[in-house]
């Protein structure tokens, strides 16, 4: 029977955090595009489906791409990965 790992990689506790960051992103990105949706479909009229559906795709995906973004560069840096390829820089510079 296979033992579970006591110390957990840190490879897996980013993928972990990640995520649960993505969670909340996908659930404000959802609020924004239904939010962008309400404002088109309330000042205009005579609005159209295909312009609503592209205003929630544009919208949601904007702030899901942005979010995720923002999270690999802030997991990145609490990775200590970019210290050490900055000390690698340095180290080669005469």
């Amino acid at each position: 029977m296979p033992r579970p790992d006591l110390v957990p990689s840190p490879r897996l506790s980013l993928l972990r955090h990640f995520r649960r960051i993505m969670k909340y992103v996908a659930l404000f990105a959802i609020v924004i595009a239904t939010i962008a949706v309400l404002l088109v479909a309330r000042g205009d009229s005579g609005t159209h489906i295909h312009m609503l559906i592209a205003v929630a795709l544009g919208a949601g995906l904007s702030v899901l791409l942005a979010g995720a973004l923002m999270s690999l560069v802030f997991l990145s840096a609490n990775s200590g990965h970019d210290e050490a390829a900055s000390r690698l820089e340095e180290d080669e510079r005469p």
